[in-house]
């Protein structure tokens, strides 16, 4: 049976319980994935919605088909890393929900990075997650 992901949040280090994130995931050896950026592109190729949130959340549902595609939770996520444009706190704290929702209660470390561009002009946000596979 996969041993669970260790999280641990120091009390040597910032409280990121309090923002539903852990500050160290603990994994113990096995099978892993890189999943891909995920950003706010419908499956069926509708138009990439203009609204920072809502690609926050297609975003997020793309990393959980890509999570189902792989027999994975979100309990085996050990790192997210959410890339913005506009990245500052305002525009963090609309986007977060969303990816504490895709957690489902897990708590994976995760990173904000605030880049120049994405892959697209009209994308706003991209996840990309490490995954330990359960056995």
């Amino acid at each position: 049976m996969t041993q669970p992901i260790t999280r641990m949040n120091p009390p040597t280090m910032p409280n990121s319980t309090e923002m539903g994130y852990s500050q160290i995931s603990i994994v113990e050896p096995g099978r892993m994935a890189y999943v891909s950026g995920q950003v706010a592109v419908h499956p069926d190729g509708r138009a990439v919605p203009q609204d920072l949130v809502e690609q926050a959340r297609l975003a997020a549902a793309n990393a959980k088909a890509a999570l189902e595609a792989l027999g994975a939770t979100a309990q085996d996520i050990v790192i997210l890393r959410c890339f913005m444009t506009d990245l500052n706190s305002e525009t963090l704290g609309l986007v977060f929900p969303a990816i504490l929702e895709l957690f489902d209660g897990a708590m994976p470390c995760i990173t904000g990075v605030g880049v120049a561009a994405l892959a697209g002009p009209d994308l706003k946000v991209e996840l990309e997650l490490t995954v330990r596979l359960p056995d």
